[in-house]
């Protein structure tokens, strides 16, 4: 799950990481009284999507007067901000963070992240920071800091240093660091989070450090154990289908093809999606139904792939090893029935109980095409699915 700027600001708060005096507000009036609360003579409006790219989007704006701050935080409210990370259909923009402007020296960046390879956490920074630091990773990598942090000792005193003097800085810095260092190590660890990024964390003009921006992830599987984050959830900004999916267990995810995928076992998923697109056609979803996958569970699936209008073929892959093949084919007669299909349906059974699950199929009198095997069951779909098209 992902959080809001001014979420993620609100634990930074708690965790004593220095921040910018800031305020969310969800209408231009209101942002005009948050700023006047604020005081001073400078502020920034950021767009709250959960997204980055949002300067060169138009989502940043730094106003000099109460009435810009007004004007900018109604010229974003309502909008649906587009960035390089949201795709093009973009995200809504339902609130506004307003916080007092830093005068920066310098920017940079530092993230807090689980490396797979080497099965640590590692911190991740750059002198280089700021709005281009995708092109800092791509054209300059020997611009980016890594420590890994071993789990059993955590973070060491001289891993802080190491990153700090890397970054440049000098005197009392590096014991500021240090603390936002362990600040953000106890985070991550005490909210069970995914990633904790910021982007850019300033040096001001008076030589402090201040985090100008905030962006943490929380494992959604954690999340029983923090009520408190889950009910910062923000619907709006997540993919519907997706959430949809979430509801009845499904592991879903929407990508840009037509060809509409189920599948049991998230590998077999990837298999099923790669010899696809091996053969010229484009997957419309990852779609993992689980090893205990029901008749109830089956039937949503289908109607989940089916309510994506960019589908034209669906491809059904499973093999029977908890599940039975016979249930799912229960379910897909099921759903076929309810709602009725007009694209064709690709069915490729093995395992429990498939000599069942393919005679229940054969006779009940709808359009569904066996195949063989798996890479009969992908050629077919990319052909019908272009046909169908």
């Amino acid at each position: 799950m992902n959080l809001h700027e001014y979420q993620s600001k609100k634990l930074f708060a708690e965790y004593a990481i220095p921040i910018p005096k800031g305020q969310v507000a969800d209408s231009p009036d209101a942002a005009e009284a948050a700023a006047r609360g604020l005081g001073g003579a400078l502020w920034v409006v950021k767009a709250q999507v959960h997204a980055g790219g949002r300067g060169k989007a138009g989502g940043v704006k730094v106003v000099r007067d109460l009435e810009a701050v007004r004007a900018a935080a109604k010229a974003m409210l309502g909008t649906t901000l587009v960035t390089h990370q949201t795709g093009s259909e973009g995200l809504p923009v339902r609130q506004v963070y307003v916080e007092v402007g830093s005068k920066i020296a310098r920017e940079i960046y530092l993230s807090l992240v689980l490396n797979r390879d080497a099965s640590r956490l590692a911190f991740v920074a750059s002198a280089a920071g700021g709005m281009d630091i995708e092109e800092v990773a791509e054209h300059s990598p020997e611009k980016i800091i890594r420590v890994n942090v071993n789990p059993t000792s955590g973070l060491q005193d001289f891993q802080c240093r190491q990153l700090a003097f890397g970054l440049g800085f000098k005197g009392g810095q590096i014991a500021e660091f240090g603390k936002i260092a362990h600040a953000i190590y106890n985070l991550y660890l005490e909210r069970d989070a995914s990633l904790v990024e910021v982007n850019p964390l300033i040096v001001t003009a008076d030589g402090d450090l201040l985090a100008l921006d905030a962006k943490i992830n929380i494992e959604d599987n954690a999340l029983f154990r923090h009520k408190d984050l889950a009910a910062w959830r923000d619907a709006s900004q997540e993919d519907p289908m997706e959430r949809k999916a979430a509801e009845h267990d499904l592991n879903y995810v929407s990508l840009d093809g037509n060809i509409a995928c189920m599948v049991n076992g998230a590998g077999l998923a990837m298999a099923t999606m790669d010899l696809i697109q091996l053969h010229g056609g484009k997957p419309a979803n990852f779609l993992d139904v689980g090893g205990g996958a029901t008749k109830e569970r089956v039937a949503a699936a289908f109607k989940l792939i089916l309510s994506n209008p960019k589908v034209s073929a669906i491809l059904i892959n499973i093999f029977g090893g908890i599940v039975r093949c016979d249930i799912i084919a229960e379910g897909i007669i099921s759903a076929v029935k309810e709602v009725g299909v007009s694209i064709p349906v690709i069915v490729r059974l093995e395992g429990t109980n498939a000599p069942l699950a393919r005679q229940m199929l054969a006779s009940s009198g709808l359009a569904i095409t066996p195949a063989n095997d798996l890479t009969d069951a992908a050629v077919k779909a990319v052909q019908m699915a272009g046909a169908s098209s």
